[in-house]
């Protein structure tokens, strides 16, 4: 047939335009550029994620066992307890954990920033300074590979979150707490955690989290902001978002012990008293602040980072290397 058709044109009047054959709805319909997201799924997926968590306080307040009980994993096996004279000579320490975690075939690198000695001595004085100043040079780092020749293989080992941990036994923020807060607002995600909540009854933690987010108010400290739900969410992911804003800061018990109760096993603390459950919502916001970090503001997190955070340590170098290219031409 299709030789046909250079006999067909000749026959027809010079007036008359040929018209190929319509293609059928179904065809226009699909291209084929839906599946972008499962490409850019299995290419993720390949590659791996990274995190960078760090978690601040005083000592005694269970950061590490909540940092092991969070990803279910040992990251402080080979710390040395200090005695009570080392801990007033110590100065705050910046210490890295990393550890590769795979759960279903996706991989994550976890890293954690621990801070030993924030907080510990006589005179606290700037004591969060050498932890600022590790947040930049993160920066720096980053910044410089991102400006240099090899831009393939970029390690981004900046902060992506800070769990500030709160002393339960107080009336609301320290000095410190605010001075700390108000220190690194601008340069890194603060989550604030309410420390030991098992040392606190229910209506206790109710008022300590009113009074603290209220101080947090009142000093104009900048915590993460959790992103305003879509219209279009269903009302069950809505109302999981209320309750994580109305949980901060979130009151934690951390445990790596298995104890009985109720005929099953679980993860918490025996007191003489009863058994208080780690992922237990009515007992603590464990689980919770888990579901936060990991399952639903994980990428968030690392987003304000990348684009608050880091861009405008970005935009105050490239300030700061103008006006001395600006300086040097007009000296010149």
């Amino acid at each position: 047939y299709i030789g046909t058709i250079p006999f067909l044109c000749m026959s027809l009047p010079l007036s008359t335009t040929f018209f190929p054959p319509r293609p059928s709805p179904s065809i226009l319909e699909y291209v084929g550029f839906a599946t972008l997201p499962n490409q850019v799924h299995r290419k993720s997926v390949k590659k791996g994620f990274d995190f960078t968590l760090m978690v601040a306080g005083e000592s005694g307040l269970g950061k590490s066992t909540l940092v092991n009980s969070l990803f279910l994993t040992d990251l402080y096996k080979d710390r040395k307890l200090l005695n009570a004279e080392e801990r007033i000579t110590q100065t705050v320490e910046i210490t890295k954990h990393t550890v590769d975690i795979e759960e279903k075939g996706v991989k994550l690198k976890l890293t954690i920033v621990d801070t030993p000695g924030f907080g510990d001595a006589v005179n606290n004085t700037e004591c969060w300074k050498s932890v600022a100043d590790y947040i930049d040079q993160q920066f720096e780092q980053y910044f410089r590979d991102e400006s240099g020749l090899n831009r393939k293989n970029i390690q981004d080992n900046r902060v992506h979150c800070c769990l500030y941990f709160i002393s339960p036994f107080g009336h609301g923020l320290r000095p410190l707490d605010v001075e700390f807060m108000k220190a690194l607002h601008e340069k890194v995600n603060i989550v604030p955690v309410l420390a030991k909540a098992d040392t606190l009854t229910p209506s206790e933690v109710k008022k300590k989290k009113i009074k603290i987010r209220e101080e947090i108010e009142q000093y104009g400290i900048k915590i993460y902001q959790f992103p305003d739900c879509d219209s279009d969410e269903d009302e069950e992911f809505k109302q999981q978002d209320l309750e994580l804003k109305e949980s901060i800061p979130f009151a934690v018990i951390g445990s790596n012990t298995v104890v009985e109760a109720k005929g099953k096993r679980v993860r918490g603390r025996l007191y003489p008293w009863g058994i208080v459950e780690v992922e237990n919502s009515a007992h603590c916001d464990f689980v919770k602040l888990r579901n936060m970090l990991v399952r639903t503001h994980m990428q968030d997190l690392k987003d304000v980072t990348r684009e608050t955070h880091y861009e405008n340590y970005r935009a105050q170098c490239i300030q700061s290397m103008t006006r001395m290219v600006v300086k040097e031409r007009n000296r010149k």
